[in-house]
């Protein structure tokens, strides 16, 4: 029997091993590609000639970039689920499922009868190429995060779909002092979560599991997360020794049809394989000549801050400190605004150590000749750094940014900031920010996108951006996700695209990324007439002229593009007026320390994760808090409807007029259930039941339902109900009730009164897809509340047919039903109108807190409105005003009742000088991609601020309050404008 070869050629690496007739493994390599697939392969295949020289044998490639090479060189091709299948099943039989994690691929491979895969489509979350990015995040590599993850202490909450999410969830807890051993076992835990919640789609994982591919073959403490979430024993959780290379194996064991050929002969073949040219889509060069890029560089540089030595310097200065979300960035400022000092480095995941010796440094340099007279600090980790250093102030970021702005085109009329994996854009109006826009669900147009790109093509960023400048024909690649532009930049090379080609298209694609996605423009002047940009990534030259291009006017790029915070920063603290700093002097700095520990706060049920950050001389931080409790101070009691909504409901449990005779019936606390459960609780207390609501959505209420969650993609408020029902299970609840409704309550005030498809129907998704609801009565049946009279017939037949109850008890039930949610709707009124005049009593601007009823749980809202009342907002929700207004059309078809009341309410702030709204948008709720536009457009119309906070599984305060106290600067400048115009 011949010697077989099986190559395994996957989206980052090339596996290739050697079988002899016995199946014994003699040979086996793991290597990066680096987008060179072919040619890496036959480098490792060059080194077999001293093994495999003069020999018959037979080749079989697998992966999911082998079908290309395998067809260039006319060579067998199987596909890896079944080269996988077939190595498991020789060597592990036994076993019920594979997790398999790839550079870019996950997949999931359950066996029995028959074979069934699951893997990831649209997004490389929860993959080898997301462990790096991480990594690169915390300024470790790979190995040393495997090394910290096995010496944490407490597990962080980090979404894993995305590389935006997971920084913007790991950045704040960075910022304010959170341990990297913590951060990393969080980053592992965040992969685990979402292979378990993105590939089972429903299907249970138990029995015998083997875990396969690179990652969790490399890292122990990957490998760790996934047998303690998964509760396996040392019996059931199986890493094979050559984890790493099993679809390669399973090729060679798949090679039984393949014709034996000399070594040599299958070697020439990958080596001379035809590359097959198709025409490529390009677009126009960035530049056509020298001259053009001379002439483009010197009016950009022409915007320049003018610097002075600090080194004969005298006088005083004021500081500036950006601790943003991946770097850190200082400046020294006189009072003509000259730059005396700036400083710009990657924070490494501790903006303390960063800013520490270059406090030193700056006060080295200064010696006695200068005094720093403020120092103001921005960023992520404002707090952090404010109070480990004293400084005299913090300031919101895009105040800071508008602030930089000004100072070069004082008529800024819109702020594009683009960094590492984020893009900030902020609307200028009346010298305040009006608006702001974040990239919320995807990093493909920021600068990490396109390092991304540089690395696995071997270029540093500097070198493969300048390659782009004078590339005569960019290439056309979209503006899409990381991986499928991953794939498309592989297709373009095999077209025959250079680097140069490829390296323009991606500058371009990333402006329009920020144009046509994160700002949504239609045309250029929905931008603005003077536009300034700045973040690291419009430092790079092609970006810049791919913007001005798209936008077909010229922009002002500071030459301190990347340090447009810290310079903002040091100008606030110029204007402060301070004659003397409270910044630490260069002897307390001396003696300087910190030392930062997880803790969990548990003076509520939000048991929010702290970050206990101690310094010298007894100073002490505390941050993760929703409120101020933890700071040893009692919340302030603000009016917060979102909380007295919540908590009414919650305290029903346990009333009613019944006696419970006729047993209990289970009412999962989720979705449609926040709006009608006065009804059905009435209902079913009136009728002697024992109603058992789920208990209080929490992290870990969530994981208990979350191997029976179907799509990844579902939003968070209904992914929570698979909990809610697993919970109810585990009471020994027999009965639970939870109706599909077509239609909500009709309040007159749109085109029609649907429910969104998911609260309509989930239901019905739940019976099929929680095995358990099979052994107990689960009632689902579809039925209306918006028609009273047919509601009667048809409920009490319901109730007749599975309870036995006459139809005269339970249409007497049903009218006093009706009348529960109506006095439900009048309370919230009422009390809305309580709340609006305690705020104008004492002084209080009120927040309208626009959503739908499940916003109003503190585990989907994530304490936001603790935030908003910390900072003195009197919160009141849209279902307290919307009844001030009348009926009006609407530009898109209005047909859902949540989105008319939110549109009513939009209207009606708008006639109240002293609220403001807010809108919350649950990530992946498709009908909420219409009322954001709408809402904005009824705002914006009548000089009215919207502001957005999209919530996600994942707390992220952080750009919260970033988006609140942004909104708060407006108000205070609109304050002051008005005040100014009425004297």
């Amino acid at each position: 029997m011949a010697l077989r070869i099986g190559i395994d050629i996957g989206s980052t690496t090339v596996k290739v091993v050697v079988l002899d007739a016995q199946n014994k493994l003699l040979f086996r390599s793991y290597e990066r590609h680096y987008s060179k697939t072919r040619e890496r392969t036959c480098e490792t295949l060059r080194g077999l000639r001293g093994l495999l020289g003069g020999q018959q044998v037979q080749l079989l490639i697998t992966g999911s970039a082998g079908l290309g090479v395998a067809k260039a060189a006319g060579l067998d091709f199987v596909q890896e689920v079944y080269a996988t299948a077939a190595a498991v099943r020789e060597f592990i039989p036994g076993t019920d499922a594979v997790i398999e994690l790839g550079g870019e691929d996950a997949k999931i491979i359950f066996f029995g009868n028959t074979l069934e895969e699951r893997m990831n489509g649209s997004c490389a979350g929860g993959t080898g190429a997301f462990i790096d990015q991480m990594a690169t995040l915390l300024n470790v590599s790979v190995d040393e995060l495997d090394e910290l993850s096995l010496r944490h202490e407490k597990i962080y909450p980090i979404a894993s779909r995305c590389g935006v999410f997971a920084k913007s969830d790991i950045q704040p807890i960075l910022n304010q002092g959170g341990r990297k051993e913590d951060v990393a076992a969080s980053i592992f835990q965040a992969v685990v979560d979402q292979t378990v919640a993105g590939l089972t789609q429903g299907r249970e994982l138990k029995g015998t599991i083997v875990f396969l591919g690179g990652p969790l073959h490399f890292l122990a403490g990957l490998r760790q997360r996934f047998v303690e979430t998964l509760h396996l024993d040392q019996d059931h959780a199986i890493f094979p020794e050559d984890g790493d290379c099993f679809a390669a194996i399973g090729a060679a064991l798949c090679t039984e049809d393949s014709q034996p050929r000399p070594f040599e002969e299958l070697l020439d073949l990958l080596e001379h394989a035809a590359t097959v040219s198709t025409p490529v889509d390009t677009m126009d060069p960035l530049f056509t000549s020298q001259a053009d890029y001379e002439a483009f560089s010197a009016r950009h540089q022409a915007m320049a801050v003018p610097t002075v030595d600090l080194a004969t310097y005298t006088g005083p200065a004021y500081l500036g400190i950006d601790a943003g979300s991946t770097t850190t960035k200082m400046v020294l400022i006189d009072p003509d605004c000259n730059l005396l000092y700036s400083f710009y480095h990657s924070n490494q995941g501790n903006p303390v150590s960063i800013v520490l010796p270059q406090l030193r440094e700056i006060y080295a340099q200064c010696g006695g000749r200068v005094t720093i007279q403020g120092a103001a600090v921005t960023g992520y980790g404002e707090d952090l750094i404010k109070n480990a250093f004293s400084c005299d102030l913090g300031l919101v970021e895009t105040v800071a940014h508008l602030n930089a702005a000004r100072h070069f085109t004082p008529d800024v009329d819109f702020i594009i900031d683009i960094g590492g994996q984020d893009m900030k854009c902020f609307k200028i109006r009346n010298g305040a920010v009006d608006s702001i826009l974040l990239n919320e669900a995807c990093s493909s147009g920021c600068g990490s996108f396109i390092e991304t790109f540089a690395k696995a093509l071997g270029y540093t960023i500097a070198d493969f951006s300048k390659m782009g400048l004078f590339a005569r024909h960019p290439v056309n690649l979209g503006s899409r996700c990381t991986v499928f532009m991953n794939s498309s930049v592989k297709q373009a090379q095999k077209d025959g695209a250079s680097v140069e080609d490829i390296s323009a298209g991606l500058s371009i694609s990333v402006v329009k990324n920020a144009i046509y996605k994160v700002i949504r423009a239609a045309s250029a002047d929905d931008l603005g007439q003077h536009i300034v940009v700045q973040g690291g990534t419009f430092l790079n030259d092609a970006v810049l002229r791919s913007f001005e291009l798209e936008i077909g006017r010229e922009v002002t790029r500071p030459t301190i593009s990347g340090m447009m915070g810290a310079y903002g920063a040091a100008l606030a603290a110029k204007d402060a007026g301070l004659t003397q700093s409270t910044l630490l002097s260069a002897e307390a700095l001396a003696s300087f320390t910190h030392e930062a520990r997880p803790a969990t706060c548990k003076l509520c049920t939000n048991h929010c994760s702290l970050t206990i950050n101690r310094f010298d001389g007894g100073r002490k931080f505390i941050s993760g808090n929703r409120c101020s409790r933890p700071l040893g101070q009692e919340k302030v009691d603000i009016p917060d409807l979102l909380k007295f909504k919540y908590q009414y409901l919650r305290s029903l449990q346990g009333k009613g007029e019944g006696d419970g005779s006729r047993g209990k019936i289970g009412i999962p606390f989720g979705l449609n259930m926040y709006e009608n459960l006065p009804f059905w609780f009435t209902l079913f207390t009136t009728l002697n039941f024992e109603v058992v609501l789920s208990p209080e959505s929490t992290r870990s209420l969530y994981l208990k339902g979350q191997q029976t969650i179907p799509s990844d993609t579902v939003c968070y408020p209904a992914k929570l109900l698979h909990g809610h029902i697993m919970a109810l299970l585990e009471e020994g609840i027999d009965t639970i009730f939870y109706p599909c409704m077509s239609y909500n309550f009709d309040e007159h005030l749109s085109d029609n009164h649907y429910n969104c498809p998911v609260v309509a129907y989930y239901p019905d998704l739940l019976g099929v897809n929680i095995p358990a609801l099979e052994d107990i009565k689960y009632l689902h049946p579809n039925l209306g509340l918006h028609r009273p009279k047919d509601f009667e017939k048809k409920g009490a037949q319901l109730l007749e047919t599975e309870f036995g109850i006459p139809k005269r008890a339970s249409v007497k039930a049903i009218r006093k039903a009706y009348a529960a949610y109506e006095d439900f709707r009048r309370l919230v009124q009422k009390k809305g109108e309580e709340y609006i005049s305690f705020a104008r009593e004492t002084g209080r601007k009120i927040l309208v807190v626009a959503g739908r009823p499940y916003h109003m749980d503190p585990e989907i809202n994530h304490g936001i409105n603790d935030l908003i009342t910390s900072f003195g907002f009197v919160l009141i929700t849209e279902d307290a005003v919307f009844q001030h207004m009348d009926k009006q059309p609407r530009r898109v078809l209005n047909q859902w009742t949540y989105h008319a009341r939110m549109y009513n309410a939009a209207r009606y702030v708008c006639t109240q000088p002293d609220m403001a709204f807010i809108q919350l948008v649950s990530f992946g709720c498709g009908v909420d991609a219409i009322t954001t536009d709408e809402l904005r457009s009824i705002l914006e119309e009548a000089g009215e601020l919207y502001t957005q906070l999209k919530i996600d599984d994942i707390s992220n305060l952080g750009a919260v309050k970033i988006r609140i106290r942004s909104l708060m600067a407006a108000l205070d400048a609109r304050d002051a404008r008005n005040q100014k115009g009425g004297q």
